[in-house]
């Protein structure tokens, strides 16, 4: 298949990219017809997704500032996917000009197009990392120069932990993550669930076996797991559209028919 202009050798066309099928959904311009295609299957049985998409964004818009709020000024965005409007860096520096991030995404469109993006923004960087191997994004991370692990950091794992089996061990990935990380520092998690979920939405989610990122689909009790033993943020591990909303207002009677939960922890170790 013939690449599109602009595009690496190394990018396969001939199936759909998680990533990309992410971007349709929030209405972004980097995907392709077989994205299409089955982000259009998974529309026709979950009508509500694009909208679930959105949430999630938003919960990450929401985590972002409560992290600033907190005195966070540095960011590293694990599964960051292909930029549309609202990325980190944007929230970030639109309340602190001098907020650095650093992204990482394993989907070579997505690290192409945010190279693309953020050229000539010198606080900002991108790795082409797996979060499978949490030693190698640190250590990218350092050699970029960009964050300082001696302060506090925010790790970002917006609609990405789903995508690491259990076969994978997730919670040794997070514990490397989260050992690397100073007194101070922040875990941001979102991740779908099983629960509370109708069957035409778990049959959704078993169509992403068709990426090369296949989801897992896990409980409270497990997601909230990956935090450790960091102290968590009220309210808690919830329905994304209930942790923090900007207006009770936004909060819709059935929330958790997004099918994802939502979580912020702090790093309250002692320092040495």
């Amino acid at each position: 298949m013939q690449q599109p202009n602009g595009l690496p050798d190394e990018i396969d066309l001939s199936r759909p990219s998680a990533a990309r099928v992410y971007d349709y959904f929030l209405g972004g311009a980097h995907n392709f017809e077989i994205d299409r295609k089955l982000a259009e299957q998974i529309a026709a049985m979950t009508p509500n997704l694009p909208a679930t998409m959105r949430a999630g964004r938003e919960f990450l818009r929401r985590a972002v500032r409560a992290l600033l709020d907190a005195g966070v000024d540095q960011f590293l965005d694990i599964g960051s996917g292909i930029p549309t409007v609202g990325n980190v860096h944007e929230v970030a520096q639109a309340a602190n000009p001098k907020a650095r991030v650093v992204y990482v995404d394993i989907d070579p469109v997505a690290v192409a197009h945010s190279r693309e993006l953020l050229a000539g923004n010198d606080l900002t960087g991108v790795i082409h990392a797996d979060l499978r191997d949490p030693e190698r994004i640190l250590a990218e991370a350092r050699r970029l120069g960009l964050l300082d692990f001696d302060r506090p950091l925010g790790i970002l794992l917006a609609g990405v932990v789903h995508f690491v089996p259990d076969a994978d061990r997730p919670g040794d990935i997070l514990a490397t993550l989260r050992a690397a990380a100073a007194p101070g520092s922040h875990l941001v998690i979102s991740h779908s669930t099983f629960e509370d979920q109708p069957q035409e939405m778990l049959d959704a989610q078993r169509l992403s076996a068709r990426t090369a990122t296949e989801i897992s689909l896990r409980s409270r009790a497990e997601i909230t797991g990956f935090f450790g033993d960091w102290t968590l943020l009220e309210p808690g591990v919830v329905h994304m559209e209930l942790w923090r909303p900007d207006s009770p207002s936004e909060v819709a009677a059935d929330a958790q028919r997004f099918g994802a939960f939502g979580g912020v922890a702090r790093n309250d170790r002692p320092a040495g």
